[in-house]
Formats: C-alpha cells, sequence, structure tokens
C-alpha cells in the first residue's frame, strides 16, 4: 500500500515537469514520433525502462538540458525501484550550482525508500514547504514511532487526493483496515472512478478484513483494465489461497510467467508467496534474503523454523523485533511459548502469555478468531481450562478442519475430565506429526485409560521406539491405570518400567497391581487367564514378598480349580 502510494506522490511531484516537457519536445509531426521516440512518451506509458534508455543515450550524447535530463533519470530509476540509482542522480543535481530546492525533497523520496529514515528526515527539511514534505514528514513520524510529530503532520493533511491517500495509508500500517477502506471509497466517489489503482488498495483492505470474496469482486474492476499487473494478479492469488488452497493460488500466477515469457518469477512479493503456498517449500534458498525486504519474510521463516521444531532458530529471528501488528504479538507468544515448554522457563511462559492476552483483551481484536484463541491460549499457560473452553467454543464452528484446534479442544476437555468428547477431539487430529508427539500421545492414552480402553493405551505405547518418551508414557499408563482400576495393564506397565530402572517405587506398584488384579479376579471382575499373566510378572521380581504372593494365588486357583500353566 505505501509502495503504492509512494507512486502517486512521485508521480505528482512530477507532474509540472511532464507538462514541460510535453511542450518542449513535441514532435514536428506525426511521422517524426513515429521515427523517434521521446522519454516522455514513454513515461506516459509507464514505460520507465524505455524512458531511462532514451535519456542515458540523450545525456551520454550531450542532447537536450543536461539537468532536465538528470532530473528525468532520476524520476524513472525511482519508479523503477533503482532507490539507490535515484539516490545517487538527485545527489549530483544538489551538488550543481544553484539546484533546484525540490531536489532536496526527492533526495528523501529515496532515503526514505531505501530505509534512512534519520537520513530522509534531514534531507526533507532542506527542501521547501510543499505538500509533499508534510505526506514525507508524515510517513516518516510513523516509520521512526514519533506519535508527537505524527499528530503535528496528520494536523497539516489537507483535503487533496494526495494528502488523503496518505492518511489512508497510515491508517493501513497501523492495521486501521476500514478506516482506509473509507477513505479511499469516499475518494472514489468523489474524485474520480477513473482512479482504477484505488480499487487495489480497497480490495487489499478487504482482504486485511477477511472479507476474501469481496475482496476479488473489487479487485476485478483494475484486472480487466491491467490482467498483467503484478501486484493485482499477486493479491488475487492471495485471496484465492484463502478462500480454496496453495495449488488454487499459484496457478493464478502463471499470468505473469506468461507476460514475461521466463520459466522463474522475479518479484521478491510474489517469491516470497510462492513458498507460503507452496507450504513452505523452498523457504530457506527464498525467505532468508528477504527478511529485510518483505516485511511478512521475517514471520514466515518463523513459522518455518516452528514446523520444523527448530525453536532456538525460531527465537534468534524474532527475539529483537518489537511487535507492532495483532499477527507479530501472536507470533511472539508462539514463539515463547515454544522456549518455555523446550527449557521449562517460567519467564518465557509468562512472556508468552502477557502477549496472547494483550492480543485477545485489544479491542480491535477481541471478537476475531484470531483474539479469541489468543484469549483461549493465555488462559491455557495460566491452566484456566473453564475459561479456555469458553473461547475454544465461542469458534468451534469455524475451526472443526484445524487440527490444531482440535488438538487443543481435545486437551482442555480431557483436563476438566471431560474423557469421551476429549478422545473424539484428539481422533480428529491427522496430522501424522501431531501423532507422534508426546503431549499427543499421553493425552489420548489418558482418555483412553479413563473411558475404560486401557488396551489401546498400551498399545499406544508398543507403537512407540524406546526413548524418554516413551518411559513417560509407561508411567503415565502405570499410574492412571492404578487410580482407574485397570491393574492389569498396570501391572504391565510397572513390570517393564521395574526392568528398565530397578526403582523399589516400581516394584511396589507393581505388586498393588498384581494384588488388585488377583481381588478382581476373586470377585469375577477379571478374567481368571489374567492370574497367569501376573504370576509371570511377579516372578520377574526378585524379591522375597514374591513367593509369599505366588503361594496365596495358586491356593485360591486350586481351589476354584483354576490352571496357572
Amino acid at each position: 500500500s505505501t509502495q503504492s502510494t509512494g507512486e502517486l506522490e512521485g508521480l505528482k511531484m512530477n507532474l509540472s515537469r511532464a507538462k514541460a516537457a510535453s511542450v518542449t519536445h513535441a514532435p514536428a509531426d506525426a511521422a517524426a514520433a513515429t521515427k523517434i521516440p521521446q522519454y516522455h512518451d514513454f513515461i506516459e506509458k509507464r514505460d520507465y525502462q524505455g524512458a531511462l534508455a532514451v535519456l542515458e543515450f540523450q545525456r551520454l550524447a550531450g542532447e537536450g538540458d543536461a539537468v532536465q535530463t538528470l532530473q528525468w533519470i532520476g524520476y524513472c530509476a525511482f519508479h523503477l525501484g533503482d532507490h539507490t540509482k535515484a539516490m545517487k542522480t538527485y545527489s549530483e543535481l544538489l551538488a550543481m550550482s544553484d539546484p533546484d530546492p525540490l531536489d532536496h525533497i526527492y533526495l528523501g523520496c529515496c532515503m526514505f525508500y531505501m530505509g534512512m529514515y534519520k537520513e530522509a528526515e534531514e534531507e526533507i527539511l532542506k527542501g521547501p514547504q510543499v505538500p509533499l514534505q508534510t505526506r514525507l514528514l508524515f510517513h516518516l513520524a510513523h516509520k521512526l514511532n514519533d506519535e508527537d510529530k505524527l499528530m503535528k503532520h496528520h494536523g497539516k493533511l489537507k483535503t487533496c487526493v494526495e494528502d488523503q491517500l496518505s492518511l489512508a495509508s497510515i491508517h493501513y500500517l497501523r492495521s486501521h483496515f476500514q478506516e482506509a477502506t473509507d477513505i479511499y471509497k469516499r475518494v472514489l466517489l468523489e474524485e474520480n472512478r477513473d482512479y482504477l489503482a484505488l480499487n487495489v488498495y480497497v480490495a487489499l483492505c478487504y482482504y486485511k478484513l477477511d472479507y476474501y470474496d469481496v475482496s476479488l469482486e473489487v479487485l476485478q474492476v483494475y484486472l480487466q483494465a491491467h490482467p498483467d499487473s503484478v501486484v493485482a494478479v499477486n493479491l488475487k492469488a492471495c485471496n484465492i489461497f484463502r478462500l480454496y488452497n496453495g495449488q488454487a493460488a499459484e496457478a493464478e500466477l502463471k499470468v505473469l510467467l506468461e507476460k514475461t515469457g521466463s520459466k522463474e518469477y522475479t518479484n521478491d512479493i510474489v517469491k516470497h508467496n510462492l513458498v507460503v503456498f507452496r507450504e513452505g517449500e523452498g523457504a530457506l534458498q527464498t525467505l532468508p534474503p528477504l527478511v529485510d525486504v518483505v516485511v511478512e519474510a521475517r514471520l514466515n521463516l518463523v513459522i518455518y523454523y516452528l514446523q520444523q521444531d527448530e525453536i532456538e532458530e525460531a527465537y534468534n529471528l524474532i527475539k529483537d523485533l518489537e511487535p507492532s501488528t495483532p499477527q507479530e504479538y501472536i507470533l511472539k507468544g508462539v514463539v515463547n511459548a515454544a522456549v518455555g515448554n523446550l527449557m521449562d522457563s517460567r519467564e518465557h511462559l509468562k512472556m508468552a502469555q502477557q502477549y496472547f492476552q494483550l492480543v485477545g483483551s485489544s479491542a480491535s481484536e477481541c471478537d476475531t478468531i484470531p483474539g479469541r484463541q489468543c484469549m483461549a491460549s493465555c488462559f491455557f499457560l495460566l491452566r484456566q481450562f473453564e475459561d479456555v473452553m469458553i473461547y475454544l467454543k465461542s469458534v468451534e464452528s469455524y475451526q472443526r478442519n484445524s487440527d490444531e484446534f482440535n488438538y487443543n479442544y481435545g486437551m482442555t476437555k480431557a483436563a476438566l475430565g471431560q474423557y469421551m468428547e476429549a478422545e473424539e477431539d484428539l481422533l480428529l487430529v491427522q496430522n501424522e506429526k501431531y501423532h507422534s508427539d508426546y503431549s499427543y500421545l499421553s493425552w489420548l492414552a489418558r482418555c483412553y485409560i479413563y473411558n475404560n480402553k486401557p488396551k489401546a493405551a498400551w498399545e499406544l505405547y508398543l507403537r512407540m521406539e524406546t526413548s524418554s518418551d516413551s518411559f513417560s508414557l509407561l508411567q503415565l499408563i502405570a499410574n492412571d491405570c492404578y487410580l482407574k482400576g485397570s491393574f492389569f495393564y498396570s501391572a504391565k506397565a510397572f513390570d517393564v518400567l521395574e526392568r528398565l530402572d530397578p526403582n523399589p517405587e516400581y516394584w511396589e506398584g507393581k505388586r498393588g497391581a498384581c494384588v488388585g488384579l488377583f481381588q478382581a479376579v476373586v470377585a469375577g471382575k477379571e478374567p481368571h487367564d489374567n492370574l497367569r499373566d501376573v504370576v509371570a510378572m511377579l516372578r520377574n521380581t526378585n524379591n522375597p514378598q514374591v513367593e509369599y504372593i505366588i503361594r496365596i494365588i495358586k491356593k485360591w486357583a486350586r481351589e476354584n480349580s483354576v490352571k496357572l500353566q
């Protein structure tokens, strides 16, 4: 949005030159115009590369006014995005005798786009007090987070189109998308419907407001006139991605390749978005060079690291970022939560909880799906699961196809003792990565145990490879089955634990589970066949109490005609 606004400002600042050039360099007749193209002909067609080629030739040949040629070279370089060349050109102009004071402001424009905000402010203040200076200082105040200067320059803005577009772009950058939309629509209605580019700005605002269908409808007005616009085609692809999937979105971008005849995309934003459309494919090759070029590149690279369980890399990339948008606050919260879990750090978990609370309680986000999920995450970290349920229930109808939602919903219900529903939610999770996650397995195992399916919990353990996680799951099965009265599987778990680690506590647990199972058999609640396994498990332990317990079991078996062999 700001780049496009900058184009309009740049066009305005050189409008007088364009008119002058049209008069000065008008061809003598139509034949001459066809024969010798002039740079302003290219500019009128927005072919800045063609104009620059003519101007560079004109400069080398010593034709025309040298100062005016340099001014137009700076203009064309700026609009081609070559801000370094444009900056050098305006610096050269200012080094001449009796330079145009406006060139200070144009040089400041170049510095602004190069991220040299302090230098840009100093240079712009050397120029005359014109509307363009006010607009640039307004944007610089936002970039430098100077609220006092922002309000000061805001008060100087007029009702002219350029000032209103500048105000709208600041609203957009501050995530005030509805306010930006209102300005763009008012300009379109009051000024001129021929300002087709404003439809792209409106569509971008609707995209940010999650109205993807409306965004596509508004965008189509511009695409009918400019079907090969990189910005518009890219925005259409982003809408398609939100409405459907990455494959459909990527198909929309093919028109850009057909236009250039190239096999690869050259636009940085398009290359960035392709990584997103392809679910992270090529992230490490594409995103790192774009971290300081495309705002979202850093955030998406952090997300990629999180998905790859490279928590430290994600944290290092985002730890110095000062969040200014809800997305940045949310991602900071997620990363800090991941670090807190990994390092068992209460400090990071506290920071995560605070980031989530800031977003969830803000006026602009409290009634959005991400906002309510943030409040759910905040209360989850505080272990206030009743409150978590309130927020998750409010977005349930929108999130049922999300593995992450079903995972969190299942854990919350299990924490509240709603094991039957929790089991159903956890089984909805399709991602194989989560299926091997200890947290998921432990909650699912607990649900199985409390839903009287201890065998299913035991089978979860059998499918795991030997590791610290499998050992932890054994402990959970042993203790939860004991508490639930599923003594057979409790005894089996304690038996394996004792063989892995001859801790006296495991023998005590196994002994209690075996005796509990024997009592259940005597009471007719468990099949007699389980006694054979009990005797076998007892004999795995070298303890004088073993023979005493086995002797009692055998005596009862003989008296009740139960075979233990």
